[in-house]
Parts: C-alpha cells; sequence; structure tokens
C-alpha cells in the first residue's frame, strides 16, 4: 500500500509512477478529514500486504508538519503494526534529514522501518526571498532523470535493497536548526490574499487537500489549518493568489 500526501502534485507524480513499477493497486491518498483529525483516522491494510509506503514532499528539508502529526496519532488498523514502512519523499535538491525524522516518528510508534527513499522533483516553493520554481529546461531535466531514479527505488523496495538519499551539505543545521525555525514562524495562512484578476471560480477551495479555504463574497479565505502545501497558489488559473509580497513576479508550477 502507498499512503500519500501532494500539495503540487510532484509526490503524487513520484507515488502513481513508483506504484506500477512495484504493480502496487492500493494507491491512497491522504483526505483533509485524515490530516485535520488523525485520532478519529483508522488505516488498515488488505490481508497479504505487509508494505506500508508513506509519500510526501520535504519541507524546509523536513517532513510536512501535518503528515508528522499524523503518523503520531493515527490509529492502526488491521495488519498496520505488522507492516514493513518505507519512506518515499520528494525534494527540489536536498532532503536534509527527512529520512533520519521519519524513522524517529516510526520508532516512537513501534512500527518496523525498511527503505528510505529520496527523488529530486521540480522546486515549488516561492514563499520567500530567493525561492522560486525551477526554469522550465531545468524542470524538464529533473523530471526525465525522476524516472530512473525511481526505477532504482523500485529495485531497492523490492530486493530490500540500500536507501536512496539526496542529502547535501550541512543537512543537520539544515533539519535541526532552519526547519524548527520555519515551522515556528514561517507557516502562517494570514498573508494568503487574492489579486484583481481573481475570477472566483473556487478551485482552490475544491483542491485544497485541508478543506482549509471556503469562498466568501466570491473570494477565498484561508483558515487556521493550512498545511502551506501551495496547491491553491500554483493551481489558481488566472495566478490570482499570493503570499504577502514574497511572491510578487514568481512563477507557477503545473505537474502533469
Amino acid at each position: 500500500m502507498i499512503l500519500y500526501f501532494s500539495g503540487t502534485g510532484n509526490t503524487r507524480r513520484a507515488a502513481f509512477r513508483l506504484a506500477k513499477l512495484l504493480k502496487e493497486t492500493d494507491l491512497r491518498e491522504f483526505t483533509p478529514q485524515m490530516l485535520r483529525h488523525p485520532e478519529n483516522a483508522v488505516v488498515d491494510m488488505p490481508d497479504g500486504d505487509r508494505r506500508l509506503i508513506w509519500a510526501f514532499p520535504t519541507y524546509s528539508w523536513g517532513i510536512p508538519p501535518v503528515v508528522a502529526y499524523f503518523i503520531k496519532h493515527f490509529i492502526p488498523g488491521r495488519n498496520i503494526s505488522d507492516a514493513k514502512h518505507i519512506m518515499l519523499t520528494s525534494c527540489g535538491d536536498d532532503m536534509g534529514l527527512t529520512d533520519r525524522q521519519w524513522r524517529k516518528l516510526m520508532r516512537n510508534r513501534g512500527f518496523n522501518t525498511a527503505g528510505a527513499y529520496a527523488v529530486v522533483m521540480p522546486n515549488t516553493y516561492t514563499l520567500m526571498e530567493g525561492f522560486d520554481v525551477d526554469a522550465p529546461e531545468l524542470s524538464a531535466a529533473k523530471l526525465t532523470a525522476s524516472e530512473g531514479t525511481l526505477i532504482a527505488i523500485a529495485e531497492s523496495v523490492m530486493t530490500d535493497g540500500q536507501d536512496i538519499l539526496v542529502r547535501k551539505p550541512f543537512s543537520w543545521i539544515k533539519s535541526r536548526i532552519i526547519y524548527p525555525w520555519f515551522r515556528r514562524y514561517a507557516m502562517s495562512p494570514k498573508p494568503f490574499h487574492t489579486h484583481e484578476a481573481c475570477i472566483s471560480c473556487g478551485k482552490c477551495a475544491t483542491l485544497c487537500p485541508m478543506a482549509n479555504i471556503t469562498m466568501e463574497a466570491g473570494r477565498p479565505k484561508w483558515g487556521d489549518a493550512c498545511a502551506l502545501c501551495l496547491r491553491c497558489y500554483h493551481s489558481c488559473p488566472r495566478h490570482a493568489i499570493a503570499y504577502g509580497k514574497a511572491t510578487d513576479g514568481k512563477g507557477q508550477w503545473k505537474c502533469s
């Protein structure tokens, strides 16, 4: 079974491709109800399935807080406690110590971990100065390279092989210092707003993986349960969603 969380579509793409390579038919996406109330979420696995792949993007060199919270609090149902747990993360350039964070969460729940894997995908984070989507040529090159990486990951999963990670220098600083700062100070949904180009289509509200956006007077309003996944920003057909001034002049990523 593959259980995935994806904001802009990169992790979803990787999870679907890995599922095809592994001939895995049980592919599930986190629902808003699961993410908002994991203490009520029971996760079951089919009889005979002993492999659970957790797929999610890397956020500021760490696990997305909503995924970490879910792992801490969900109710293990049929076959979960006996399963072999595997991690798949997508990252723009560097996963930091995401694998170690994930293994610690798994250990704290008493779950058995196997491989941890990372695949480089196009950058999508745009909410700080100096961060933008990749140029089209670089995005295309990353997607092409990801195919080989996912083939290698599938082979390692099937043979209980070695981890495949994307770790660059200063990982300790990135994951142990910057990541906690990011979680505490850089994940507020309050700066989200729309420009006059908004056509009140409601696509952002419909697609939000947290069901955190409502339409009021024809304009989206963000609640407090934001995963900061940027699906709303990148999926807006008029590029009318902004995050303060941080997104001024920046691009969108349309994952196919």
